[in-house]
């Protein structure tokens, strides 16, 4: 039976979006620094060019870029327009989320998934890695709470727990097997990839971990982003993202070749994925209720 969209009340929109405008801001920084290893806490927001702090009244999300025209205001050094497209993206799917599930146990996670897609997507685009902060952290997170506000909801726990255990198994072992049979076909053609095996190396046996962990063209931080979504979506969930992914990896992988002129350039596939696993949360599925 198809899912019903039903309006909710503005203040609940309203109050989402606020919500994700402030998350957004948050974002930025765990983007900036979670990959150099850094504290995303600590010290508060400063200015990467000059190292100044950046005051409260000067760190509202999208406003404060506006006022300053987008620049530092103690250096006057021009700020990337990223990062209030992000603090408003983030906010528009926060929205989205309260819209399309109302004032629900399961919302607020679903809104800390979102979340952990926006920053996974775009420092795999930057890096090409996704860290085990968001997707483990993502992973361990869905398994504990999810089946509970699912049970908050009116389902029987079990079914739940199973549903999310399911959704993350088949994640993981949707990505992991085509990254496996994509390795050990390319060691029996002898095909070589930049960094696979390594200089001077030879091809991983079944006896090293990285036989069963290491591939090319794809990192395992996308296995690990995929079954974290498995455990907030659940199976149908996985199998729609990545319907939508896979076309999504085909248009960024034939765009990049285009701009970089060689389909040899590495891309990171978690933005695909991001954006696949938030199509199949906000567009009501047939076959699948999360609310």
């Amino acid at each position: 039976m198809p899912i019903e969209i039903l309006a909710q009340p503005a203040w609940t929109v309203a109050t989402a979006l606020v919500f994700g405008l402030i998350v957004g801001s948050f974002l930025n920084v765990v983007i900036y620094r979670l990959p150099e290893g850094q504290s995303v806490v600590f010290p508060a927001s400063r200015c990467p060019a000059c190292g100044a702090a950046i005051r409260a009244w000067d760190n509202v999300p999208v406003l404060s870029y506006l006022a300053l025209r987008g620049r530092c205001r103690s250096c006057g050094v021009i700020i990337s327009p990223r990062y209030p497209l992000i603090e408003l993206l983030t906010g528009c799917v926060f929205a989205a989320v309260a819209w399309r599930f109302g004032a629900v146990w399961l919302a607020p996670l679903l809104m800390a998934c979102a979340a952990g897609l926006i920053a996974a997507a775009v420092i795999d685009l930057d890096h090409q890695i996704i860290p085990d902060e968001i997707s483990v952290g993502g992973l361990a997170l869905g398994l504990v709470l999810v089946p509970i506000a699912r049970t908050a909801g009116g389902e029987a726990y079990t079914a739940a727990l199973g549903q999310s255990l399911l959704g993350a198994l088949l994640g993981w072992g949707m990505l992991w097997s085509v990254g496996f049979a994509h390795a050990r076909f390319s060691a029996v053609i002898g095909r070589e990839y930049e960094h696979w095996p390594g200089d001077g190396e030879d091809y991983p046996t079944p006896a090293s971990l990285d036989y069963w962990t290491w591939f090319p063209g794809m990192g395992l931080g996308d296995v690990k982003l995929l079954a974290m979504i498995g455990a907030f979506l659940g199976p149908w969930g996985v199998l729609s993202t990545m319907v939508a992914a896979s076309c999504l990896g085909l248009l960024m992988g034939v765009g990049s070749a285009l701009v970089t002129r060689s389909f040899k350039s590495p891309f990171g596939f978690g933005p695909a994925i991001a954006i696949g696993a938030l199509l199949s949360m906000l567009i009501p599925d047939p076959f699948v209720r999360f609310g």
